[in-house]
């Protein structure tokens, strides 16, 4: 059992969680503790409810049974203004970057700070433009509308808006997929600048053997409804469990090893 003094550094604690899908199983007392500061990442083989357990957590799916905390406050079983409150605590970055396609990417980045930040218009623009700029777009993107970027333009146009409230955690669903090589190495150092410069806990869902050896803190492994390992990437990829070595071994697996685990 995790300490009340262990706990001032936690950021989100994953207690006892059961997800059900009417008879089918996801996860089965599922634990989990995230440190301040930290990137962490879920990995997994297909099915293993990576994207499940990351829509627990921010309050898209109400879980079967258990808690999650975020920062020691209960997720479940809380008032909807409660929610509403933890909410503006976390960014969420959506695998498509779910734009309103009728906005500009500064509109975009302005809808959460209009429904919760009581600024005026100048204020919300002035600060829209920032987060803009954080996110590693040019300024003049702030005018386009989403059928005018490239696929990683609106991974920064999304990011940019889950910036926008000047979140404490931020959650990442698969962002570097649909990138090639060099925009996926720039979006990961990308995160390692945000995380370090904001001190921001992330957590992301993750395919991609390059980012978890080039950003990743630590990085647990779903399987068998539950985590079967939890660590640094170094360490999970000699795991012996054998869904582990079969996820990791293989040749696309072994180069990536090969070119960061020196």
């Amino acid at each position: 059992m995790t300490t009340m003094t262990d706990k001032s550094n936690i950021a989100i604690e994953i207690e006892h969680l059961y997800n059900r899908f009417g008879r089918h199983s996801v996860h089965e007392d599922l634990n989990m503790l995230v440190q301040k500061g930290e990137l962490v990442a879920l990995v997994g083989g297909s099915g293993a409810g990576k994207t499940t357990l990351l829509r627990a957590i921010i309050m898209l799916l109400r879980p079967y049974s258990g808690q999650v905390y975020m920062f020691g406050q209960p997720v479940w079983g809380i008032s909807n203004k409660e929610q509403m409150e933890l909410r503006k605590g976390f960014g969420m970055l959506f695998q498509s970057g779910a734009l309103f396609s009728s906005l500009t990417v500064l509109e975009n980045v302005m809808v959460p700070m209009k429904e919760h930040l009581n600024l005026s218009a100048s204020e919300m623009k002035e600060l829209a433009e920032l987060k803009i700029i954080l996110s590693g777009l040019p300024p003049h993107a702030a005018n386009l509308y989403p059928r005018e970027l490239s696929g990683g333009m609106i991974k920064r146009a999304s990011l940019a808006r889950a910036l926008a409230l000047d979140p404490q955690l931020l959650f990442l669903d698969e962002p570097t997929a649909g990138l090639d090589p060099v925009g996926a190495g720039e979006f990961d150092d990308l995160m390692n600048q945000l995380k370090e410069s904001l001190s921001l806990t992330i957590m992301m869902v993750t395919h991609d053997l390059d980012s978890l050896w080039a950003t990743t803190d630590k990085v647990a492994f779903l399987g068998e409804k539950k985590i079967l390992a939890y660590k640094p990437i170094g360490e999970l990829v000699k795991d012996p469990h054998p869904l582990i070595q079969h996820y990791f071994q293989g040749p696309r697996g072994r180069a990536t090893e090969g070119t960061y685990g020196k």
